[in-house]
């Protein structure tokens, strides 16, 4: 008695294929020297390789390329362009140096060593410090040039009819309620739409910002919508809520102080 077997689908075959390894360079001959096409690839591969593996690298990236746009867009100065530039290289070079000496690290030792920890965290801390410092060099930059526009904008947004601000309050929470009864989730007081810990903390944001003095909105606005978007990132990396949820929220609560400031001002 003989089995037909089953007709095989694209999936089967999918699940069984081996995973593809990268494409990579073949290293020299023995005894030859790389040639300098050879060693644009071998670091272009470095580079490839970190940016798929290191998510901090990528996160950098995304950064360098915003503050890049922001800078295009204001018309900084050909110094302070340069003074970006040396910063951003400065981060991007120190991670990608961490991530080395882990990779060393971990290939040398084969058990916990308090030595190997300890060289980990230095490797951190530089990276650490190389990011404080470029994010010093990016505020004394944008300070100067965005300060006064950004102040400027803030007021008109005020004065501006307070019937556009309920039009868009009133789409977010539209969006909100529809979401919410499409996917269910969530309790009143924890996880679900919005993320109420987002929407308080972008509300302290737009207050703060217009309860300022205007000599120093611009640092303190930043460093208060700094601290609610470490709000919004702790809410999504424990997993309380996800990346809409979060938006959501600080959308409603931003909106909804912006409402009260038109009205009572």
């Amino acid at each position: 008695m003989s089995v037909t077997p089953l007709p095989r689908g694209p999936e089967d075959e999918q699940r069984e294929a081996p995973e593809r390894p990268p494409r990579r360079s073949p290293p020299p001959a023995p005894g030859r020297a790389p040639s300098l096409l050879d060693s644009f690839n071998y670091a272009f591969e470095g580079i490839i390789h970190v940016l798929r593996t290191q998510r901090n690298l990528r996160i950098h990236f995304l950064a360098a390329a915003l503050v890049f746009g922001g800078a295009i867009a204001l018309g900084v100065t050909r110094l302070q362009l340069i003074a970006l530039v040396l910063a951003i290289a400065f981060v991007l070079v120190a991670e990608m140096l961490n991530t080395a000496i882990e990779g060393v690290i971990d290939v040398s030792t084969t058990s916990f060593d308090p030595n190997a920890k300890l060289a980990k965290d230095i490797a951190a801390g530089a990276v650490l410090i190389a990011a404080i410092s470029a994010v010093a060099v990016a505020y004394l930059v944008f300070e100067s040039a965005a300060g006064h526009r950004t102040t400027n904008l803030l007021d008109q947004v005020r004065k501006g009819p307070a019937e556009i601000t309920l039009v868009a309050l009133v789409l977010v929470v539209l969006l909100v309620i529809a979401t919410k009864a499409w996917t269910g989730s969530g309790t009143p007081l924890r996880g679900g739409l919005p993320s109420g810990h987002a929407a308080l903390a972008f509300a302290a944001w737009i207050a703060v910002t217009y309860l300022v003095g205007d000599e120093h909105r611009f640092v303190v606005s930043s460093l208060t919508l700094i601290m609610a978007l470490l709000v919004a990132q702790t809410r999504v990396e424990s997993g309380i809520h996800s990346a809409l949820e979060v938006a959501y929220g600080g959308a409603l609560g931003a909106l909804t102080t912006l409402v009260v400031f038109q009205l009572i001002g």
